[in-house]
């Protein structure tokens, strides 16, 4: 029987498919003994500097008395296992090396419900990681906050394909950031993807006062007010209205300005300024007292 290997050191391999494997059966102390490596089937591949088994992606790197090191190319899943260092001594030594096949995500992908939401919606978001193994870790962020998602794994043959989901409320601010799926595999350093959040939302709507710039608003005086609007789509309908009561004859509106050239008592309220767009419509209030 095999004696244990005290005479023998070797280390596991861990490597990226495709990539090259070295495996390295080192003596101690030696004696002259004859070393060998066997592969999971117990064939033996090299015997001394000799190549028994017909694969060339074996390839001798280092033959002495003390070392038997040997190259293993283009690596797939099926060269996983152990391999075995053996010394001819009596009795045989033997110990085992462990060869682990890594394989990145095939790709990334991120799919979203719906291309553009609306604000205060919540949609969901999936981000799928292909084939790899092992399982990979899926992380979610917004811009640079960190997102939780829900992971679920499923396993074919060797492979895992892990897919995140995540349930996101959008709010206006959200509109044009990204939304980015990131990676966490052995096989793979900074494997990312992402999608920019388009979020629809209602008019935002301020007035302001053009003239007079500082100071009251006297009678006689003009008074000129300008109302912006900014929206997702950009509101297309704004309209002024005095809130309760109509709307003095005087009073000149063109587009997002309202003028009123000679101000009088009777021009006292409060005046608004409506935006709307396919999502909704807001206003904006200017309270006028005449001085």
């Amino acid at each position: 029987p095999a004696g244990d290997g005290q005479n023998l050191v070797t280390e596991d391999v861990t490597v990226v498919e495709g990539d090259v494997a070295t495996i390295s059966c080192r003596v101690k102390n030696s004696d002259d003994s004859v070393i060998q490596l066997l592969n999971p089937n117990r064939q033996t591949i090299y015997f001394r500097d000799f190549r028994p088994l017909k694969d060339s992606r074996f390839q001798l790197v280092n033959f002495s008395n003390s070392e038997l090191r040997v190259s293993l190319t283009n690596v797939s899943i099926s060269d996983e296992g152990r391999y075995f260092c053996q010394l001819y001594t009596d009795p045989p030594q033997e110990i085992y090396t462990t060869i682990t096949v890594l394989v990145p995500p095939r790709n990334l992908v991120i799919d979203i419900e719906k291309e553009t939401a609306v604000e205060g919606e919540e949609i969901e978001l999936n981000c799928t990681a292909m084939a790899s193994r092992p399982a990979t870790t899926i992380r979610w962020f917004k811009g640079n906050k960190e997102l939780t998602g829900k992971s679920e794994v499923e396993r074919w043959s060797d492979m895992y394909t892990v897919t995140s989901q995540l349930l996101l409320k959008v709010g206006r601010e959200d509109d044009g950031v990204p939304v980015i799926c990131l990676v966490d595999h052995p096989a793979v350093k900074d494997l990312q993807t992402q999608r920019y959040l388009e979020v629809m939302y209602k008019p935002q709507v301020r007035v302001s006062q053009n003239y007079p710039l500082q100071g009251l608003t006297r009678e006689g005086e003009p008074l000129e007010l300008t109302c912006t609007a900014f929206g997702k789509p950009q509101p297309t309908d704004m309209r002024w209205l005095r809130v309760d009561d109509e709307m003095p004859q005087h009073v000149v509106v063109s587009g997002s300005n309202l003028l009123i050239s000679n101000l009088n008592k009777t021009d006292n309220g409060t005046y608004r300024c409506e935006a709307s767009n396919a999502v909704g419509k807001s206003h904006a209030d200017y309270m006028l007292f005449v001085y």
